[in-house]
């Protein structure tokens, strides 16, 4: 990295854990505490973004194609994820996830600093190809937000069955509010995984081939456990624990598909 990317990170680094910070002091404060105020951790995070987003194009954008390691992707991915949780939480009361996140993509961009692999994906490559990409990354993000808010909806389900409402879960939205979100980002994350596959299907030469094909059966596992997830929700009402682990289940299998095989490679084989 160049010393004015550098610098760029090391600003959005620092924005994305004083956004975390912001968020966690109005969580965990006592009701007669004053609290940073709420659009502070928002803007915080949004000013991240920005320098992430500089800092990214200058490791991403290369003379000769796109730079897709495994830390840049996860730098991309959190970037993506940390986007659609501040634009919802203008709207709705979602921002106390960025108490995960905005940290996460702090540590994300931490690693991208430390370890600048290359691994390229050239100009010659079609742009069915970097549709399938970028669809697929904006999934991910959306189903790995899902986890996210179905780890927080697991924490609040159990403080409330434990009759310890307070703390932290006092902080959050009610439950059925937080059900409704959880499955309105599934919906949107399935929708975004079904045009990932069939991009897939449509402009790779063959998904099945031998490099691909845990990718490929991985994400259409994940795929079809979100989808009984949520025909279980509109079927039978599936909520509550169950929607938990299917949700968590199916996130599982997608990680594995997309960093598994980038983890070996590039950190393992060293390729």
């Amino acid at each position: 990295m160049t010393t004015e990317i550098n610098l760029l990170a090391i600003l959005s680094i620092v924005f994305f854990f004083g956004g975390g910070l912001s968020i966690a002091l109005r969580l965990f404060a006592l009701p007669e505490n004053r609290t940073p105020p709420r659009m502070l951790g928002i803007t915080m995070g949004f000013i991240a973004l920005a320098f992430q987003a500089l800092a990214l194009y200058g490791e991403l954008i290369t003379p000769v194609g796109l730079n897709l390691s495994i830390f840049n992707v996860s730098a991309l991915v959190a970037w993506t994820m940390v986007l659609l949780l501040l634009l919802s939480s203008l709207t709705k009361p979602v921002e106390n996830l960025g108490i995960l996140l905005l940290p996460g993509a702090g540590v994300a961009m931490i690693l991208a600093i430390r370890f600048p692999h290359l691994r390229l994906l050239h100009d010659s490559e079609s742009l069915g190809l970097n549709l399938h990409i970028l669809i697929s990354l904006l999934a991910y993000s959306l189903l790995t937000l899902a986890a996210v808010q179905a780890t927080l909806l697991a924490i609040q389900d159990q403080h409330l069955h434990n009759r310890h409402p307070g703390g932290f879960v006092r902080a959050l939205p009610p439950l059925q509010t937080m059900e409704t979100l959880l499955f309105e980002m599934i919906g949107a994350g399935f929708f975004l995984l079904s045009l990932a596959l069939l991009s897939g299907f449509l402009f790779l030469e063959n998904l099945f081939a031998q490099h691909l094909v845990h990718k490929t059966l991985l994400s259409i596992l994940s795929w079809i456990v979100f989808g009984t997830l949520l025909w279980g929700r509109f079927r039978f009402g599936w909520r509550g624990r169950t929607a938990i682990t299917w949700t968590l289940v199916g996130f599982l299998m997608l990680m594995l598909a997309y960093f598994g095989s980038k983890v070996v490679l590039e950190l393992v084989l060293g390729r």
